[in-house]
């Protein structure tokens, strides 16, 4: 196959396949992420639900994963993706398993968004009449949300990154392609296609997550 073919026929699959893993596994690590890294927030010492009971075990979890590089991750839970997912390979196994990954990950950045919200402010707010869920909602919240949307940018571009990664692991994507035809044929017009193709989607990820996070930036 010339390299023409490839960039024309393969190479358009290559890249849905990599936004869709992106996609979908962008969804749950911001769905489950951002729960946690508030639930990791308001338990801590001096915040508004303050539990070491649960703070302490969540924490320990979240950072034991995060420390597990990305491949030794997948290899080591799937027999887990196995049975949730069906096989421990393919696309949809490999959002499974980024999903994994990127979940304590964001919770970590959104954890630290919060943190950053001023605590003069949160107090002010509480001792005024509003109850801690009202706290959160009016007043946590939204003024984290720039602070979040920039976490989850930077969320989104590893988790492009990782699905690279997981072409070595049976996934499809640019990986996938960067691998058979750049890599073990010694096709460098590929890899050097691939890679500005993942450096563009990094960009444009980049771009649009600043757009929004200005959009919401109160301080502007």
């Amino acid at each position: 196959m010339s390299n023409l073919e490839i960039l024309f026929s393969l190479v358009p699959r290559a890249v849905l396949d990599t936004c869709w893993m992106s996609a979908a596994s962008s969804f749950f690590a911001l769905f489950f992420g951002l729960p946690i890294g508030l639930l990791l927030y308001t338990t801590s010492s001096g915040n508004l639900f303050e539990n070491a009971w649960i703070n302490r075990p969540v924490s320990a979890i979240v950072d034991s994963i995060r420390a597990i590089p990305f491949i030794i991750l997948a290899a080591s839970i799937m027999p887990i993706t196995r049975i949730v997912v069906g096989k421990a390979v393919g696309n949809e196994a490999m959002i499974f398993i980024l999903s994994i990954s990127a979940i304590p990950f964001y919770a970590r950045m959104a954890e630290l968004s919060f943190r950053n919200v001023e605590k003069d402010l949160i107090d002010t707010v509480y001792s005024m009449g509003a109850t801690r869920f009202q706290t959160i909602l009016e007043v946590a919240l939204p003024e984290a949300l720039p602070s979040l949307i920039t976490g989850f940018t930077v969320a989104i571009i590893a988790i492009v990154a990782a699905s690279a990664t997981a072409g070595f692991i049976g996934a499809g994507g640019l990986g996938q392609l960067a691998i058979s035809y750049g890599y073990q044929r010694y096709n460098p017009t590929v890899m050097t296609s691939i890679i500005f193709i993942l450096i563009v989607l990094n960009v444009l990820i980049q771009w649009l997550g600043d757009r929004i996070t200005r959009k919401f930036n109160h301080s502007r």
